[in-house]
C-alpha cells in the first residue's frame, strides 16, 4: 500500500508539472500573439545612372612620365655634386662628376698628338705637291729630248713616294683624331648630365665617396634619381579576365589614399601587351591612365597609391538598387508595408558595379529593398520594421 506521505509527494510533482505545462503554453501563446519584429535598413528602388566598370586588382602607382635613375657607367670617386636633393635642374646640367684628372691629361696629350700629326701631314703633302710639279716638268722635257728617260723615271718615282708619304701622314692624322675622340668619350663616362628638365628626387652618394655602376638586375642603388615634376600617369593591374573589354580612350575615375573622398578624371592610354604571372597572385594585365585635368597633377608625388574604376558603359535613368541589397544573382528581400513582412522577390538585372545594380524586371520604383542582409533573423516571412534608410547617392 502507498503511504500517505508518498501520495502527497506524487500529488505535489503533478501540480508542479501542470504549472510548468501551463507556463510553457502561456509563453507559446504570447509568442504566437506577439511575434518578434526585427529592425531592418532599406533602400528604395529609384531611377539613376548605372555604370559597368572594371577595377584594379591591387593598388596602382602614380608614376612620373619621365624618371631617370642614373649612375656613372664606370666606378670612381665623386669629385663634384653641383646640386642637392630637391633642386630643379635643366637639360644637360652636370649632376655629378667623378675624379677624372688622368683622363683630362690623356685628352691634352691626344690634342698635342693630333696637332703634330696635322703639321706633319701638311709638310709631307706640300713636299708631295712640289715633287709632282717637278715630275710634270721632267715629263715635258723628256718628250722634247732634253731629259733622259732614266732621269724622268727617277723624278717620277720620287714624286710617287712623296704622294704615298702624304697619304700616310693623313691617315696618321685621322688616327690621332680618333684617339682624341676616344679620350673625350672616356671623360664623358665620368660625368652625369640631366637628360631632361626635372627635380632631383634622391642622391645616393657624397663628395669623395666611391660609386659603382648600377646595371639592371644588380642590387646597387642609382646615384641620382631625376623626376620630371609636371607630368604623371597611373599604372595599375587589372584581372586578365577584364582586360579584353578595356580599350584606350575609355574614361575612368581615379581615387588616391592621399585625397580621400576626392575623385580624379582619367583616361586609359595604354594596355599591357602581355599577362603578368606572379607566384601566388592572380594573373593580371598592367594598364596606364592619364589625368584629364592638368590642375589635378600639380600636387601629386610619384609613388602615391591609387585605385581606378574604368567605365566600360553607362545606362542612364534606369531603375537601380544598391548592389549590397542583392541576395544572389536573381533575388532580393523586399519590405511589404501592407503586411510588415519581408518578401523574397525574383528579379532580372542589367549592368552592375560595386555601388549599383540595374533592375530590368521584378521591381518597381519606390519598393523598399532590404540592405541589412547580414543582420541576425533577416529572412523572408519575418515581421519587420524600417529602422534606417540607406542612401542611394
Amino acid at each position: 500500500m502507498i503511504s500517505e506521505g508518498n501520495k502527497k509527494v506524487r500529488f505535489s510533482k503533478l501540480i508542479i508539472l501542470l504549472l510548468v505545462a501551463a507556463g510553457l503554453g502561456g509563453l507559446w501563446y504570447w509568442k504566437y500573439t506577439h511575434p518578434d519584429i526585427i529592425s531592418v535598413s532599406v533602400a528604395y528602388v529609384e531611377k539613376g545612372d548605372v555604370e559597368n566598370t572594371v577595377a584594379n586588382t591591387r593598388a596602382g602607382t602614380i608614376k612620373a612620365c619621365r624618371r631617370a635613375k642614373m649612375s656613372p657607367s664606370l666606378g670612381g670617386q665623386i669629385s663634384d655634386l653641383p646640386f642637392v636633393e630637391g633642386a630643379a635642374v635643366k637639360k644637360d646640367d652636370i649632376l655629378l662628376q667623378l675624379w677624372n684628372e688622368d683622363l683630362r691629361a690623356e685628352i691634352a696629350h691626344a690634342k698635342s698628338a693630333l696637332s703634330a700629326a696635322q703639321d706633319n701631314s701638311r709638310a709631307m703633302c706640300l713636299q708631295a705637291a712640289n715633287a709632282k710639279r717637278t715630275a710634270d716638268r721632267s715629263y715635258k722635257l723628256n718628250q722634247s729630248g732634253h731629259v733622259s728617260k732614266q732621269e724622268y723615271d727617277r723624278v717620277k718615282s720620287e714624286a710617287d713616294a712623296r704622294e704615298a708619304e702624304c697619304k700616310a701622314t693623313r691617315a696618321n692624322r685621322e688616327v690621332a683624331g680618333a684617339s682624341l675622340q676616344i679620350a673625350k668619350t672616356r671623360l664623358e663616362r665620368t660625368i652625369l648630365y640631366a637628360p631632361f628638365d626635372g627635380v632631383i628626387a634622391n642622391i645616393n652618394g657624397e663628395l669623395n665617396e666611391y660609386v659603382t655602376p648600377s646595371p639592371p638586375g644588380i642590387q646597387t642603388q642609382p646615384v641620382i634619381d631625376l623626376i620630371e615634376p609636371d607630368c604623371f600617369y597611373l599604372s595599375a593591374p587589372i584581372d586578365e579576365v577584364d582586360a579584353p573589354g578595356v580599350k584606350p580612350g575609355m574614361p575612368a575615375r581615379i581615387t588616391l589614399d592621399a585625397w580621400r573622398g576626392r575623385q580624379f578624371k582619367g583616361e586609359v592610354t595604354r594596355i599591357g601587351s602581355y599577362v603578368i604571372d606572379r607566384e601566388k597572385q592572380a594573373r593580371t594585365v598592367d594598364i596606364e591612365l592619364k589625368f584629364i585635368e592638368a590642375g589635378d597633377i600639380r600636387a601629386l608625388l610619384a609613388g602615391y597609391s591609387a585605385d581606378v574604376d574604368i567605365i566600360l558603359e553607362t545606362h542612364h535613368n534606369v531603375l537601380r538598387i544598391p548592389s549590397e541589397a542583392m541576395l544572389d544573382e536573381e533575388h532580393v528581400l523586399v519590405f511589404n508595408p501592407d503586411t510588415n513582412k519581408l518578401e523574397q522577390k525574383t528579379i532580372s538585372k542589367g549592368i552592375a558595379n560595386w555601388n549599383f545594380t540595374e533592375i530590368s524586371s521584378g521591381l518597381t520604383e519606390g519598393d523598399a529593398i532590404v540592405t541589412s542582409l547580414g543582420d541576425e533573423g533577416v529572412k523572408a516571412g519575418v515581421l519587420a520594421k524600417i529602422a534606417d534608410k540607406t542612401s542611394n547617392d
